[in-house]
This record gives C-alpha cells, sequence and structure tokens, in this order.
C-alpha cells in the first residue's frame, strides 16, 4: 500500500503495474466522497474539490490507500470524486464499494479518453466481464504528470 509521505510535494509516483489488467473484489472499501462541479465533463474545481477532501483526511488522520481517488462522471456538469481512507472520517460523506472491480492503466492525454474507454469495454468483453459502473483515475495533477513524465489514467469499472 503506497501513501502520500510528508516529504511529497502533491502526488506520489504511481504504480502502474500493480492496476494494469487486474480483476480485484473490494468488501465495503471505505471512501470519502465530495463533487466537483464540471462543463461538458471537464472539471473545474478538481484542485479545491481535493484539498479539501484531503484535509478533512489529514484532520481525522486517514491514511490515504494507493492515493486511489475515483471519479465517477454523472453528468456533463458534475463528477464525484471517491478519495479511498482506511477509516471512516468524521465530517465527511463517507461512502463503501463492495463488489468485483476490474482496471486497466493508459498513459497520455486525456483527450485520449474516449480511446481507452472503448479499449477498456472491448478488454472486459474479452474476459466474459459485464460493465455495471465505471470510474475514472487520474493518477497525478497536471503538474506531478510533467515531473514523471507521465500521466496515467485508470479506467477502473464495477463488474460482474
Amino acid at each position: 500500500m503506497t501513501t502520500k509521505s510528508d516529504s511529497q510535494e502533491c502526488c506520489p509516483p504511481f504504480e502502474s503495474d500493480k492496476w494494469h489488467d487486474q480483476l480485484f473484489e473490494w468488501s465495503e472499501k471505505t471512501f470519502i466522497r465530495d463533487t466537483v462541479c464540471t462543463f461538458f465533463y471537464m472539471p473545474l474545481n478538481f484542485g479545491a474539490v481535493i484539498k479539501k477532501i484531503c484535509a478533512k483526511a489529514d484532520q481525522a488522520e486517514a491514511k490515504i490507500p494507493d492515493w486511489l481517488c475515483l471519479s465517477d462522471h454523472t453528468s456533463k456538469w458534475k463528477m464525484d470524486i471517491l478519495l479511498a481512507v482506511d477509516k471512516p472520517v468524521p465530517g465527511a460523506d463517507n461512502c463503501t464499494l463492495t463488489g468485483k472491480f476490474y482496471s486497466r492503466v493508459y498513459e497520455g492525454p486525456f483527450r485520449d479518453t474516449g480511446k481507452w474507454c472503448a479499449d477498456f469495454k472491448e478488454q472486459a468483453i474479452n474476459r466474459r466481464l459485464e460493465i455495471v459502473k465505471w470510474y475514472m483515475w487520474y493518477t497525478t495533477c497536471p503538474k506531478c504528470a510533467k515531473k514523471y513524465g507521465k500521466n496515467y489514467v485508470v479506467v477502473v469499472g464495477q463488474v460482474k
């Protein structure tokens, strides 16, 4: 489990092998949720919301396993973010996810999201998995993606 260290400026390095083409099960995996405003799916206040939700986790001394933050694009105008935490956080919108999940890692500019989603769907079908719910995990902020030289995005699907 990777967690952000005090010495890191922002986003920890992403371990792509751990998440690429993986099938796993969660049983009441704990998250805290908040909402980001979007304009045609483009986030407008992601940075402010992530800072606010991380501050709540920090205040509760909750760890953020793998620095996992799932984005649930609920409409063109709204996106929920779910930040994984190791325990419930007082004053936050706590939620859990349970089920079987499939993940694939992609790298490149966000404009390739449509291609990534098409590939993800094809790979799920090849594995005889039915996608029930889609999530995106933007593993680093733009500044850290530039610093690391990689812009990894993970598509995570709840499957059956």
